[in-house]
Protein backbone atom coordinates (compact mmCIF):
# COMPACT_ATOMS: atom_id res chain seq x y z
CA UNK A 1 0.00 0.00 0.00
CA UNK A 2 2.90 2.38 1.05
CA UNK A 3 4.67 1.72 -2.51
CA UNK A 4 1.55 2.61 -4.61
CA UNK A 5 1.10 6.05 -2.88
CA UNK A 6 5.02 6.53 -3.15
CA UNK A 7 4.24 5.98 -6.99
CA UNK A 8 0.92 7.97 -6.92
CA UNK A 9 2.93 11.04 -4.93
CA UNK A 10 5.71 10.57 -7.69
CA UNK A 11 3.01 11.27 -10.39
CA UNK A 12 1.52 13.88 -9.09
CA UNK A 13 4.70 15.45 -8.91
CA UNK A 14 4.98 14.83 -12.86
CA UNK A 15 7.64 12.63 -11.87
CA UNK A 16 6.88 9.70 -13.90
CA UNK A 17 10.36 8.30 -14.87
CA UNK A 18 11.36 7.94 -11.48
CA UNK A 19 7.88 6.15 -10.21
CA UNK A 20 8.51 3.63 -13.56
CA UNK A 21 12.00 3.39 -11.75
CA UNK A 22 10.76 2.84 -8.55
CA UNK A 23 7.97 0.14 -9.31
CA UNK A 24 11.10 -1.70 -11.12
CA UNK A 25 12.92 -1.86 -7.96
CA UNK A 26 10.33 -3.13 -5.88
CA UNK A 27 9.04 -5.65 -8.54
CA UNK A 28 12.58 -6.97 -8.93
CA UNK A 29 14.42 -5.76 -5.67
CA UNK A 30 18.72 -5.92 -5.74
CA UNK A 31 20.58 -6.41 -2.41
CA UNK A 32 23.76 -5.57 -4.14
CA UNK A 33 22.56 -1.87 -4.47
CA UNK A 34 22.92 0.36 -1.69
CA UNK A 35 19.90 3.07 -0.97
CA UNK A 36 21.80 6.00 -2.28
CA UNK A 37 22.87 3.56 -5.37
CA UNK A 38 19.45 3.46 -5.83
CA UNK A 39 18.14 6.82 -5.47
CA UNK A 40 20.94 7.79 -7.53
CA UNK A 41 19.44 5.71 -9.98
CA UNK A 42 15.90 6.93 -10.26
CA UNK A 43 17.03 10.93 -10.37
CA UNK A 44 19.56 9.45 -13.35
CA UNK A 45 16.54 8.05 -15.08
CA UNK A 46 14.45 10.90 -14.46
CA UNK A 47 17.01 13.36 -15.43
CA UNK A 48 18.01 11.70 -18.69
CA UNK A 49 14.42 11.51 -19.68
CA UNK A 50 13.62 14.91 -19.07
CA UNK A 51 16.78 16.18 -20.95
CA UNK A 52 15.85 13.52 -23.80
CA UNK A 53 11.82 15.00 -23.90
CA UNK A 54 13.71 19.40 -24.26
CA UNK A 55 16.32 17.89 -26.30
CA UNK A 56 12.82 16.46 -28.72
CA UNK A 57 11.49 19.78 -28.40
CA UNK A 58 14.30 21.76 -29.24
CA UNK A 59 14.53 19.93 -32.38
CA UNK A 60 11.06 20.04 -33.19
CA UNK A 61 10.96 23.91 -32.74
CA UNK A 62 13.65 24.31 -35.48
CA UNK A 63 12.04 22.76 -38.29
CA UNK A 64 15.24 21.09 -40.12
CA UNK A 65 14.33 19.99 -43.50
CA UNK A 66 17.04 16.56 -42.63
CA UNK A 67 17.48 15.37 -39.35
CA UNK A 68 20.67 13.89 -39.92
CA UNK A 69 23.40 13.73 -36.99
CA UNK A 70 26.73 15.32 -37.08
CA UNK A 71 28.07 11.81 -36.78
CA UNK A 72 26.62 10.95 -39.91
CA UNK A 73 28.55 14.21 -42.11
CA UNK A 74 30.95 12.84 -44.64
CA UNK A 75 34.29 14.79 -43.58
CA UNK A 76 36.89 14.39 -45.97
CA UNK A 77 39.97 16.91 -47.20
CA UNK A 78 39.02 16.24 -50.79
CA UNK A 79 35.87 17.63 -50.28
CA UNK A 80 36.51 20.59 -48.43
CA UNK A 81 35.37 19.14 -45.04
CA UNK A 82 38.46 18.34 -42.89
CA UNK A 83 37.46 16.07 -39.61
CA UNK A 84 39.76 18.44 -37.15
CA UNK A 85 37.32 21.44 -38.46
CA UNK A 86 34.30 19.28 -38.25
CA UNK A 87 35.14 17.70 -34.67
CA UNK A 88 35.45 21.49 -33.21
CA UNK A 89 32.38 22.81 -35.31
CA UNK A 90 30.34 19.76 -33.15
CA UNK A 91 31.89 21.27 -30.02
CA UNK A 92 29.24 24.55 -30.17
CA UNK A 93 32.26 26.55 -29.16
CA UNK A 94 31.23 28.81 -32.08
CA UNK A 95 28.13 29.20 -31.31
CA UNK A 96 29.56 30.24 -27.27
CA UNK A 97 31.58 32.51 -28.59
CA UNK A 98 28.58 33.64 -30.79
CA UNK A 99 30.28 33.33 -34.30
CA UNK A 100 29.13 32.28 -37.70
CA UNK A 101 30.06 29.64 -40.33
CA UNK A 102 29.29 29.82 -43.83
CA UNK A 103 29.08 27.23 -46.18
CA UNK A 104 29.51 27.60 -49.78
CA UNK A 105 29.41 25.37 -52.54
CA UNK A 106 27.76 24.08 -56.21
CA UNK A 107 24.12 22.36 -55.25
CA UNK A 108 23.68 18.90 -53.96
CA UNK A 109 26.97 18.52 -51.99
CA UNK A 110 25.32 18.59 -48.50
CA UNK A 111 25.72 22.18 -47.55
CA UNK A 112 22.01 21.92 -46.46
CA UNK A 113 22.71 18.58 -44.45
CA UNK A 114 25.90 19.95 -42.66
CA UNK A 115 23.91 23.34 -41.22
CA UNK A 116 21.17 21.11 -39.95
CA UNK A 117 23.45 18.08 -38.60
CA UNK A 118 25.10 21.46 -36.84
CA UNK A 119 21.49 23.12 -35.75
CA UNK A 120 21.08 19.93 -34.53
CA UNK A 121 23.90 19.12 -32.53
CA UNK A 122 23.63 22.82 -30.80
CA UNK A 123 19.82 21.67 -29.92
CA UNK A 124 21.39 18.77 -28.20
CA UNK A 125 23.96 20.85 -26.22
CA UNK A 126 20.68 23.44 -24.56
CA UNK A 127 20.98 25.57 -28.13
CA UNK A 128 17.65 26.94 -29.68
CA UNK A 129 18.26 26.59 -33.51
CA UNK A 130 16.03 27.25 -36.21
CA UNK A 131 16.19 26.67 -39.92
CA UNK A 132 14.53 28.41 -43.07
CA UNK A 133 15.33 29.31 -46.43
CA UNK A 134 16.10 32.85 -47.23
CA UNK A 135 13.44 33.48 -49.75
CA UNK A 136 10.64 32.69 -47.30
CA UNK A 137 12.37 34.17 -44.63
CA UNK A 138 12.09 37.30 -46.63
CA UNK A 139 8.77 36.55 -47.59
CA UNK A 140 7.78 36.36 -44.21
CA UNK A 141 9.29 39.72 -43.11
CA UNK A 142 6.99 41.04 -45.89
CA UNK A 143 3.91 39.87 -45.06
CA UNK A 144 4.77 40.69 -40.97
CA UNK A 145 5.23 44.22 -42.31
CA UNK A 146 1.95 44.43 -43.57
CA UNK A 147 -0.22 42.96 -40.71
CA UNK A 148 1.75 45.09 -38.40
CA UNK A 149 3.96 41.97 -36.85
CA UNK A 150 7.40 42.96 -38.53
CA UNK A 151 8.83 44.23 -34.95
CA UNK A 152 7.66 40.66 -33.21
CA UNK A 153 8.97 38.76 -35.81
CA UNK A 154 12.51 40.38 -35.88
CA UNK A 155 12.47 39.96 -31.96
CA UNK A 156 11.34 36.25 -32.41
CA UNK A 157 14.30 35.44 -34.45
CA UNK A 158 16.76 37.04 -32.45
CA UNK A 159 15.74 34.98 -29.68
CA UNK A 160 17.25 31.61 -31.92
CA UNK A 161 20.98 30.97 -30.39
CA UNK A 162 20.94 29.26 -34.16
CA UNK A 163 19.76 30.55 -37.36
CA UNK A 164 20.02 28.68 -40.25
CA UNK A 165 19.76 30.62 -44.15
CA UNK A 166 19.50 28.21 -46.61
CA UNK A 167 20.35 29.29 -50.23
CA UNK A 168 21.17 32.58 -49.47
CA UNK A 169 21.44 34.88 -52.97
CA UNK A 170 19.79 31.99 -54.81
CA UNK A 171 17.98 34.66 -56.66
CA UNK A 172 19.00 38.46 -56.72
CA UNK A 173 17.37 40.71 -53.91
CA UNK A 174 15.04 43.57 -53.83
CA UNK A 175 15.86 46.34 -52.11
CA UNK A 176 13.58 45.71 -49.06
CA UNK A 177 14.31 41.83 -49.20
CA UNK A 178 18.06 43.30 -48.87
CA UNK A 179 17.06 45.57 -46.13
CA UNK A 180 14.70 43.05 -43.92
CA UNK A 181 18.00 40.60 -44.17
CA UNK A 182 20.06 43.37 -42.23
CA UNK A 183 17.73 43.98 -40.05
CA UNK A 184 17.98 40.50 -38.88
CA UNK A 185 21.37 40.10 -39.46
CA UNK A 186 21.97 43.42 -37.26
CA UNK A 187 19.55 42.02 -34.27
CA UNK A 188 21.88 38.73 -33.91
CA UNK A 189 25.21 40.79 -34.58
CA UNK A 190 27.62 39.62 -31.56
CA UNK A 191 24.55 38.63 -29.54
CA UNK A 192 23.81 34.71 -31.59
CA UNK A 193 24.74 33.20 -34.50
CA UNK A 194 23.99 32.46 -37.84
CA UNK A 195 24.54 29.61 -40.18
CA UNK A 196 24.88 30.36 -44.06
CA UNK A 197 24.73 28.29 -47.13
CA UNK A 198 25.30 29.48 -50.52
CA UNK A 199 26.10 28.46 -54.06
CA UNK A 200 27.69 32.25 -54.89
CA UNK A 201 31.19 32.71 -53.44
CA UNK A 202 31.97 35.30 -50.97
CA UNK A 203 33.53 37.48 -53.18
CA UNK A 204 31.04 38.54 -54.94
CA UNK A 205 28.31 38.96 -52.64
CA UNK A 206 28.75 42.38 -52.97
CA UNK A 207 27.92 42.23 -56.60
CA UNK A 208 24.90 40.06 -55.64
CA UNK A 209 23.50 42.55 -53.26
CA UNK A 210 23.76 45.13 -55.64
CA UNK A 211 23.83 48.13 -52.93
CA UNK A 212 27.29 48.72 -51.92
CA UNK A 213 26.27 50.11 -48.82
CA UNK A 214 24.03 47.52 -47.52
CA UNK A 215 26.32 45.03 -48.91
CA UNK A 216 28.91 46.09 -46.74
CA UNK A 217 26.88 45.93 -43.60
CA UNK A 218 25.22 42.42 -44.23
CA UNK A 219 29.06 40.87 -45.33
CA UNK A 220 30.43 42.83 -42.29
CA UNK A 221 27.96 41.13 -40.02
CA UNK A 222 28.44 37.88 -41.33
CA UNK A 223 31.78 36.86 -42.77
CA UNK A 224 34.49 38.84 -40.73
CA UNK A 225 33.71 36.28 -37.90
CA UNK A 226 32.53 33.33 -39.57
CA UNK A 227 34.06 29.60 -39.99
CA UNK A 228 34.00 29.30 -44.13
CA UNK A 229 33.76 25.95 -45.10
CA UNK A 230 33.69 25.59 -49.08
CA UNK A 231 32.73 22.16 -50.43
CA UNK A 232 33.34 20.47 -53.27
CA UNK A 233 32.89 17.47 -55.10
CA UNK A 234 30.03 15.75 -57.18
CA UNK A 235 26.19 15.92 -56.45
CA UNK A 236 25.19 13.98 -52.72
CA UNK A 237 21.91 13.91 -54.60
CA UNK A 238 23.10 12.46 -58.01
CA UNK A 239 25.50 10.13 -56.32
CA UNK A 240 22.60 8.51 -54.42
CA UNK A 241 20.20 8.50 -57.76
CA UNK A 242 22.96 6.64 -59.27
CA UNK A 243 23.30 3.79 -56.26
CA UNK A 244 19.81 3.53 -57.11
CA UNK A 245 19.96 3.29 -60.63
CA UNK A 246 23.05 0.78 -60.47
CA UNK A 247 21.12 -1.32 -57.50
CA UNK A 248 18.05 -1.60 -59.95
CA UNK A 249 20.28 -2.82 -62.55
CA UNK A 250 22.30 -5.31 -60.65
CA UNK A 251 18.92 -6.61 -59.38
CA UNK A 252 16.91 -7.11 -62.49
Amino acid sequence: MMDQETVDKLLAMRLRTMAEVFRELVDKPSGDLTFAERVGMMVDREWSERDNRRIGRRVKEAKLPTSGAIEEVVADAARGLDKAVLRSLATCAWVRAKQNVIVLGPTGVGKSFLSCALASAACRQGFRSLYVRVPRLVHQLSVARADGSYASELGRLSRFDVLVLDDFLIAPMKDTERRDLLEVLEDRYDHSSTIITSQVPTKTWHEMLSDPTIADAICDRLVHNAHVLTLRGQSMRRKKGLGTEDTATTDS
